[in-house]
């Protein structure tokens, strides 16, 4: 079990753990960012959690879970899970991200929708 990633340790992509690499490397673990996601509305409780991300297995959520608390990131309250003042400020950070992503997947239809006509229209 790899351990939590923190700044100024060795993570994945730096041995001096940069304090970004280090974030990227959290981020990047299996359903790490879906979990801040689906915690940007409130509290959710664990079983809740693991629907909204699509029955991810218990012991891949435990992980992320404890990953994300250690990280100062997420919390557990009378609710359940939910995003701590760090974790808000991610979430904020990451809006501009899913904005641009819907901005990129009208693009990528579009080229893909013109890329279909041509392909029709050299066969007529």
């Amino acid at each position: 079990m790899a351990s939590t990633p923190i700044p100024g340790r060795p993570v994945r992509g730096s041995t001096t753990g940069r304090p970004i690499m280090a974030l990227f490397d959290l981020v990047g673990r299996r359903w790490a960012l879906r979990i801040v996601w689906e915690l940007r509305e409130g509290d959710a409780t664990f079983r809740d959690l693991a629907h909204r991300c699509d029955d991810v297995s218990s012991s891949v959520l435990r992980d992320r879970l404890r990953d994300l608390t250690a990280a100062g990131i997420v919390e557990r309250g009378d609710g359940g899970y939910r995003l701590t003042a760090e974790g808000r400020e991610l979430m904020e950070l990451l809006r501009p991200l899913g904005q641009w992503s819907r901005r990129w997947a009208m693009r990528a239809h579009a080229a893909d929708s013109g890329h279909a006509r041509s392909s029709n229209e050299e066969v007529r």
